[in-house]
């Protein structure tokens, strides 16, 4: 089964790579980490041990958990099980990355879905590229997209071609430069859905046009303090509406979101998230939400 239209609806199956078929070996993480743009040096087994909570979060919360392998064409990077495709009620879309790097990421991820029976409802193709994460569900009818250096236009343009059918509008708004196209900012670098009603976000980084829709739609947003953005204060994981897991090291966030009637999991992320810049949302691909 699969579908998941919904940033916070129930989830049911979810795909990741573990840290041993995607950093798999010291030597690989050595080649590779310093031109992805990673902060340090991973460390494989603590990677692995990080990992295994992430794990038993999912399978305590009921979760189906399945596996990506290790596959020659992906990198350390193939750990962020987000990006490569999105899933909808009637297949998945198989995308292309923005960061060349990455670019045999969306061709591996689509052997495995054609292996679970997940059917292929389309793909980007020529010059267009789009990642998961600048693609963010505010309802089962609407897309927000994250025009950057990971997203474009022609992307946006195809993915809006792919859906129409489904009666799903995709709406875009520009990100800002910030740090330049050596580093990643994604639209859910700064905000993520935790209910129909709820978000949390850095005010700084919405494109006011977005932050009115926000508000419109009546979304209460919980801001994070400036000083948990670098920690991903906003990367957060909805496993069910108001049940959410976050990374440790955003003690104020997690206090906010406890006042918002979030129940809240703290996940350890020095290897698996800080290093790479990749959070809880990065680490999951969600197959099905009910």
């Amino acid at each position: 089964m699969f579908g998941a239209q919904s940033m916070v609806g129930p989830l049911t199956r979810v795909v990741v790579k573990r840290p041993a078929e995607a950093f798999v070996s010291a030597a690989k993480i050595e080649q590779e980490w310093l031109r992805l743009g990673f902060t340090a040096l991973p460390n494989l087994e603590r990677a692995g041990q990080e990992f295994q909570q992430l794990e038993q979060i999912l399978k305590q919360e009921g979760v189906e958990i399945l596996y990506l392998p290790a596959d020659e064409r992906t990198t350390l990077d193939s750990i962020y099980t987000h990006d490569p495709v999105i899933i909808t009620e009637a297949g998945a879309i198989i995308l292309q990355m923005g960061k060349k790097e990455r670019a045999g990421e969306p061709a591996a991820f689509e052997e495995a879905l054609k292996s679970w029976g997940v059917p292929i409802l389309g793909k980007l193709t020529g010059k267009a590229t789009a990642e998961g994460g600048d693609l963010l569900w505010l309802d089962e009818k609407t897309l927000v997209a994250g025009r950057g250096f990971r997203t474009n236009q022609e992307g946006i343009d195809q993915l809006q071609e792919i859906l129409r059918p489904l009666g799903v509008n995709v709406i875009a708004y520009d990100l800002p430069y910030w740090n330049g196209p050596g580093e990643v900012l994604h639209l859910m670098s700064f905000i993520s859905l935790l209910d129909k009603d709820l978000a949390v976000v850095y005010k700084r980084l919405l494109p006011v046009a977005f932050y009115r829709l926000l508000l419109e739609r009546g979304i209460e947003l919980v801001e994070i303090p400036e000083e948990e953005f670098p920690t991903q204060g906003c990367n957060v994981l909805a496993i069910s509406p108001r049940r959410v897991v976050i990374l440790k090291g955003n003690s104020v966030t997690a206090e906010r979101l406890h006042r918002a009637g979030c129940f809240v999991y703290e996940l350890p992320g020095e290897e698996i998230a800080f290093k790479g810049s990749g959070g809880p949302t990065c680490l999951t691909r969600p197959l099905l939400r009910t």
